[in-house]
């Protein structure tokens, strides 16, 4: 109860304070932007300079083209979200630009999936091959940003900071006793045989099915093989011993960090400063320049052309990219959403767009509603019929993420995606006992046919009620196998073998026969202009969905997204991410292809 009148207090504050700042934040947004067309005109580089990469802010694939992306409305200020392709292109930028000297890269936190930080990461290493040079430095590290950081010449922690290594663990939450307790049944059908398909499993059980944990298991072997393969290389380690110090989790201890050989020094930012300096030839502290990544993606590319190379205006010819982020639902998308209608049409205008030669479908996803995805999924086989089609999976690319993805001509995944999960469940709730038992409320009333009444949820689901939607449950399970035996060249009973809602990370599925390819976004760009017969310098890329909104109707809604989650946060702390996705999967469509379970790693 106490929670209960927090929350509702909460939403009170939020509610008035907004309407009360509303005006103030206009006027903050037109100061920022332009405050911000007045300094891109003075962007520029110094020689000597170090790049400096922050990705605490976030990245993400890509922004939704709002009027604001670029404004915080904590901070009042420019937002701090990076968007990856930006990332990329600019890390390559500083490759051959000759003011910049090399890489600062400040571990404040690594908030990006892990196909991203894979892209990230080998953008670093890459950038390595100019001879230019890279420095990590912290003041506390976790995992995801020490992986990040392996990739550097030098990692450098605070003397007394610590380096959390202790391996991969996943820890999920189930719901069945508060359920009992709240007298509240939901109702589960999933695909006959979709036993790792464990989304539903937090309502079913008090633990982890056999299955789930089977899946489970190998996943995170799996990224964490990738993990400490990786920065065993880079460190000049042995698996074995990345291992044994991840098991004593000696590195907490920052002398021990360094004599285990994963930091190569404990030193106080000052000290690291003085570094860089050197690095760079500067004395003086006041002739230092370090130059942000928002600040180096406004300065121009100085890459000398190609003979024969065109300035990029006078480029007509176009690869698209979509963008199709978020749990998928019918109709519009929204910030945490992929929308049926938006997704769709876009794909359909990038087909017919006669200057677009082929397009690129960027999938970050969990999944979401089985009908939502086969809507998309139609849209991209008339694009695959009408040009090269190739797909980029991000962090995510599971279930209904995976539906919309099969039919590609090419599809490429990072070695940590999160992928697969073909399969189908249903979800029907009952309160009825609820609103009796808890509230005083019963239920009364009248129909004209036997089953009107499917779906109510103050009704249990009839046995014979119950089997009808089994029946459509596993005929969309059908559907998702026929859909991925003609796109991938599998039967259905190979695809049935390696789906019934498993979950694979994108290097066991290309082994499999899910993905064609290991790579990002930037490889899979290159296979459909190279499919496309397009060469180098002679396209340049056409992002979508397109910006559709006025920008005073983009401020209001971004208000309201950003005082709806402050509220919740507020109130409900860690468990927020819990609330976020009972909400998702509990709000959408009755049948659902969504991955199984939710997973953070840091």
């Amino acid at each position: 109860m106490k929670q209960f009148f927090k929350m509702v207090f909460a939403s009170i504050v939020g509610f008035i304070l907004t309407g009360v700042v509303v005006i103030l934040i206009s006027v903050g947004i037109i100061a920022a932007i332009a405050g911000d067309a007045k300094s891109d005109k003075k962007n520029k580089v110094e020689d000597n300079s170090v790049l400096k990469l922050d990705f605490s802010g976030g990245l993400i694939d890509q922004n939704q083209g709002d009027f604001f992306d670029n404004f915080d409305f904590e901070s009042m200020g420019e937002s701090k979200v990076l968007t990856l392709k930006k990332v990329l292109d600019n890390i390559e930028k500083a490759k051959t630009d000759d003011k910049i000297k090399g890489i600062y890269l400040a571990l404040k936190g690594a908030n990006m999936n892990l196909a991203n930080m894979d892209e990230v990461r080998e953008a670093l290493v890459d950038f390595k091959s100019s001879g230019k040079f890279t420095v990590a430095y912290g003041e506390s590290i976790g995992q995801g940003s020490y992986y990040l950081a392996s990739a550097c010449d030098e990692i450098y922690l605070y003397p007394e900071g610590d380096l959390m290594f202790k391996g991969l663990a996943n820890s999920l939450s189930f719901f069945k006793g508060t359920l009992e307790k709240l007298d509240i049944e939901v109702q589960i059908i999933r695909g006959s045989n979709n036993k790792f398909k464990s989304a539903v499993e937090p309502f079913m059980y008090d633990k982890m099915s056999d299955a789930n944990r089977e899946q489970s298991t190998r996943l995170l072997a799996s990224i964490w093989g990738e993990w400490t393969g990786k920065i065993a290389e880079s460190r000049g380690l042995t698996l074995d011993q990345v291992n044994r110090i991840a098991d004593s989790v000696s590195t907490y201890d920052p002398k021990q960090a360094v004599e285990v050989g994963m930091i190569d020094g404990l030193k106080y930012g000052d000290e690291i400063l003085a570094d860089l300096m050197a690095k760079t030839g500067v004395d003086d502290e006041d002739d230092f320049e370090m130059i942000t990544l928002n600040k180096y993606i406004k300065v121009g590319n100085k890459k000398k052309k190609k003979s024969g190379d065109k300035d990029s205006w006078k480029v007509k010819e176009k690869v698209a990219v979509i963008y199709a982020a978020g749990s998928i639902v019918s109709g519009k998308s929204s910030k945490e959403n992929m929308g049926s209608k938006t997704i769709a049409a876009a794909i359909k205008k990038a087909r017919k767009d006669s200057t677009v030669k082929a397009i690129v479908l960027r999938v970050n996803s969990p999944g979401g509603s089985a009908l939502a995805s086969d809507v998309m999924w139609r849209e991209t086989q008339l694009a695959k019929e009408a040009k090269p089609f190739v797909v980029s999976m991000g962090g995510l690319a599971a279930s209904g993420g995976y539906y919309i993805a099969c039919g590609a001509d090419r599809i490429y995944a990072g070695p940590n995606t999160i992928t697969g999960s073909i399969g189908v469940f249903g979800i029907v709730p009952y309160v009825g006992d609820f609103f009796t038992n808890k509230m005083g409320i019963t239920f009364d009333g009248v129909s004209t046919n036997a089953n009107s009444d499917v779906g109510m949820l103050s009704k249990r689901l009839t046995p014979y009620q119950y089997r009808k939607i089994q029946e459509g449950v596993d005929n969309i399970y059908g559907t998702f196998l026929s859909h991925v035996s003609d796109g991938r060249g599998l039967t259905t009973a190979e695809v049935d073998s390696i789906g019934q809602g498993r979950v694979w990370t994108g290097k066991d599925a290309l082994e499999i026969g899910l993905v064609d390819e290991l790579g990002g976004l930037n490889a899979a760009i290159a296979h459909a202009a190279k499919l496309a017969d397009l060469e180098e310098g002679a396209y340049r890329l056409k992002n979508f969905p397109e910006r559709k909104k006025e920008p005073f109707e983009e401020i209001l809604e971004g208000l309201a997204d950003a005082s709806i989650d402050k509220v919740a946060a507020w109130s409900f702390g860690e468990e927020y991410s819990y609330l976020k996705y009972l909400k998702q999967i509990t709000s959408t469509e009755t049948i659902q292809a969504r991955l199984p379970f939710e997973m953070v790693i840091e």
